[in-house]
């Protein structure tokens, strides 16, 4: 174990995406905490809410896997909530263009030396609110997010964060661990032009079967799809 910053522990693991080794520094427990400065308090997030950005959870497994698989060719990519970076991680390693976001104040300092880790050039950040608008960020080809479901009204907040953030025709996956948001987000992305795909969702596989009860939302919008909605 190393403590990079006073306060906190953390440990390295290692996880296989499609065969492929990701070595990964992740906080030790969830019983980890520091914010001595009060960063994360100001942003809202709270001691039980502090140590969840670095972990590797079952859905991150599932993006990523999903990332090894989805077409990168000449399309800008926006992961959305990155914790640790594991998806962001496979994609920077396929050389695709793609721009990593969090929220916490940490997320910036763990996604650069897992980077690092695995012999990665560094993966582009930007810290991102969902609820507020961050227009010097761009425009996306595809969005991907993991586990972002978590509370009522993320559905809209994410949802908002799309419409502001994708080109007339985009993708966006999520990778959903069965919260009981998903429909609202279906929902609030059909009402942008977005529609479920149909059985080609981008193969996923990890470390055996490790992301139970998690499954990938799949959308897409097309030029005739965004005029109809």
């Amino acid at each position: 174990m190393d403590a990079p910053v006073p306060g906190y522990l953390t440990r390295n693991l290692v996880t296989h995406v499609d065969g492929v080794a990701f070595q990964l520094r992740v906080l030790s427990d969830l019983q980890q905490y520091a914010d001595p400065d009060g960063h994360a308090d100001a942003l809202g997030i709270s001691s039980a809410q502090w140590s969840l950005f670095g972990h590797l959870w079952p859905a991150g497994r599932l993006l990523a896997g999903a990332m090894q698989h989805v077409d990168i060719a000449g399309r800008r990519i926006l992961e959305l909530g990155c914790g640790i970076g594991l998806a962001s991680l496979v994609l920077q390693r396929r050389g695709a263009d793609v721009v990593a976001s969090d929220i916490h104040p940490l997320a910036d300092a763990f996604l650069a030396y897992n980077a690092a880790l695995n012999a990665l050039p560094a993966v582009h950040y930007r810290h991102m609110r969902w609820d507020e608008p961050l227009p010097s960020l761009g425009m996306f080809d595809l969005i991907i997010a993991s586990d972002v479901l978590y509370e009522r009204g993320h559905a809209t907040l994410l949802s908002e964060v799309v419409a502001r953030h994708t080109l007339p025709e985009a993708e966006v996956i999520v990778s959903d661990a069965g919260r009981g948001h998903g429909a609202a987000f279906t929902r609030a992305l059909g009402a942008l032009g977005f529609l479920p795909t149909a059985g080609d969702e981008p193969a996923a596989t990890g470390d055996g079967d490790d992301t139970p009860g998690c499954r990938l939302l799949h959308f897409r919008r097309t030029l005739a799809s965004r005029r109809a909605a």
